[in-house]
């Protein structure tokens, strides 16, 4: 993991100092509201329906024991008692008191760790593959990428103040885990036919209003041009990207105006008149990132486990977990176990003070003291030999945390919605529990097989409903809550944004709707192998539409 040089320690506590002098005159009224505003936004603290929330950044979704016990420790101390993790691969408290925040700045400086950058219009939290490092069909590890870029973007006096925010994310296989199609600029780190690495290059990507799939700018870019073919896109889009409405202000719109040709053609011509980044990396650093991420030092193991396969035979619930929760891990041995953040009947993503103690704890014990936070609002501990999987998952159901639904339909991303959110029409949180009590069931779980259901209580798309092979958009219509759903979204590495099925339903419809499109598939499907998403590629939507329409009871008792 990557450790805090002086510059970052310097950073952080004069940034926590500062914002506690602008909350005392905010609070002591020297500083109106509207002055207070962007100071705030610059440190993750938002007003949001009932009261601040502050987002903490987790670059690259990366943590450690220490630092998840301190959000713990502040999740009890300063919110009540929880805090979540977000599709960005961070975590925030939706409770805390003004008066408090400087204190939990200071506390988050403590375990190096901040909030600058997860909200306003500037570059945020870089994101990554949460099996970065780990992964067989890895080119190379994305995360020195990632840290690279987070250090040349904070605080970068260039781009502080672009038209709106802007989002990087970088994975490092063939196989994109990071969602690089739906970000202003994705990265891919792949070799050309020399055998170099670098980066194919992706720009535009989005959801909100206008979703759209990024266009790859450059099909391979060497590794020592990033940091300035970087700026040279920021640097047209900082100049272009229209600032006098904030719902086209995104990349994206850019992109799409201009063109992609002409587009990248601008970029090119930046990017000759100035190839060298106004912020230098240094050769020296980028090799002092690149230790920090070298492989642990695992022990030598064999392939298999007895233990684990008798473990296996032995507990049917064990079995699930172990058969949905682990993926495989370049490491003889080894697995990188994902602890599902959405039991059933819950809402996805949140963790308790004490669920976030008892991960740091299994995390020192048996995952080499690491966590990541994935963008799916899950957790996973990266390096646990295949000997302590069923000890690991038999502390995950001491702590209520064993779920087995990985990439099932109850694994599902949902934003705060009208909870919380001041933005949001419509509330996603009980909608998805709605959803995942209608699926409990583990066995009909596995029947469906792979489905990824994403909800967003507005059109901003926290959600990800874009991109969700079935995804549901909440919205007021005539002072009534009216759910949109689409399929055939995906946000992986053949990203496609979901079409819309029909009509807007009412929210307690929607479990029943979603039922009918689950049983329509798989009355289609070509065979167990075939997921969701591939039967909607191959019949279309129209073999769905009627799912949306609940049948009448005279239709309902004859079908039963």
């Amino acid at each position: 993991m990557y450790r805090y040089d002086e510059y970052d320690e310097t950073i952080v506590r004069e940034r926590a100092a500062q914002f506690r002098d602008q909350v005392e005159r905010r609070i002591d009224g020297s500083l109106t509201e509207e002055e207070f505003t962007p100071l705030r936004l610059m440190n993750g603290l938002y007003l949001q329906l009932h009261a601040y929330m502050l987002r903490v950044a987790v670059p690259y979704g990366t943590l450690n024991s220490r630092q998840l016990r301190q959000l713990g420790l502040i999740a009890e101390k300063y919110d009540r008692g929880y805090g979540h993790f977000t599709t960005r691969q961070n975590i925030q408290f939706n409770w805390p008191v003004l008066k408090d925040v400087p204190d939990i700045l200071d506390m988050l400086a403590d375990v190096e760790m901040h909030a600058i950058q997860t909200s306003g219009n500037c570059i945020r939290n870089v994101t990554a593959d949460h099996f970065a490092g780990v992964a067989a069909d890895e080119v190379e590890d994305p995360r020195p990428t990632a840290e690279l870029i987070r250090q040349w973007s904070t605080l970068h006096p260039e781009f502080a103040f672009l038209p709106r925010k802007f989002k990087i994310a970088v994975t490092g296989a063939p196989d994109d885990r990071a969602a690089i199609a739906v970000h202003d600029i994705g990265l891919q780190i792949l070799r050309n036919e020399a055998g170099d690495i670098g980066y194919r290059v992706l720009v535009g990507g989005g959801m909100g209003r206008t979703p759209f799939i990024a266009k790859t700018v450059r099909e391979f870019l060497p590794k020592a041009e990033l940091l300035g073919y970087l700026e040279a896109i920021l640097r047209v889009y900082n100049l272009e990207g229209r600032r006098d409405n904030k719902f086209k202000a995104r990349v994206k719109i850019l992109v799409h105006e201009t063109g992609t040709e002409e587009f990248i053609a601008r970029v090119e011509a930046e990017y000759a008149r100035s190839p060298k980044p106004s912020v230098q990396a240094d050769p020296a650093e980028v090799a002092r990132i690149a230790a920090y991420f070298a492989p642990p030092e695992y022990e030598k193991l064999p392939a298999t486990s007895d233990a684990f396969a008798a473990a296996r035979k032995a507990d049917p619930a064990f079995e699930l977990f172990a058969a949905t929760n682990l993926f495989p891990h370049k490491a003889p041995g080894y697995t990188a176990l994902t602890v599902s953040m959405k039991p059933i009947g819950a809402p996805p993503g949140d963790a308790s003070a004490d669920q976030m103690r008892r991960l740091a704890d299994i995390a020192e014990r048996w995952s080499l003291d690491e966590m990541r936070i994935t963008h799916v609002q899950n957790v996973v501990l990266p390096h646990v030999r295949l000997d302590d999987v069923h000890a690991v998952w038999s502390a995950l159901v001491e702590a209520g945390l064993e779920t087995p639904n990985v990439g099932l339909i109850t694994d599902i991303i949902a934003c705060p919605g009208m909870d919380y959110c001041k933005l949001a029409t419509a509330r996603s949180i009980p909608i998805a529990e709605a959803i995942s009590e209608r699926f409990a069931d583990p066995a009909r779980q596995r029947e469906i097989g792979p489905l990824g259901i994403k909800i967003s209580g507005c059109i901003n798309a926290c959600g990800h409903h874009h991109v969700g092979a079935i995804g549901i958009l909440g919205l007021e219509k005539g002072g009534v809550e009216n759910y949109q759903i689409t399929l055939g979204g995906e946000p992986g590495t053949n990203a496609s944004l979901g079409e819309r099925l029909g009509a807007g339903i009412d929210g307690d419809a929607v479990p029943g709707a979603i039922e009918r499109i689950v049983e329509t598939y798989l009355n289609l499907r070509t065979g167990v192998e075939e997921p969701f998403i591939d039967t909607v590629r191959r019949v279309g939507l129209d073999p769905f539409k009627p799912a949306l329409v609940a049948p009448t009871p005279e239709a309902a008792d004859a079908l039963a």
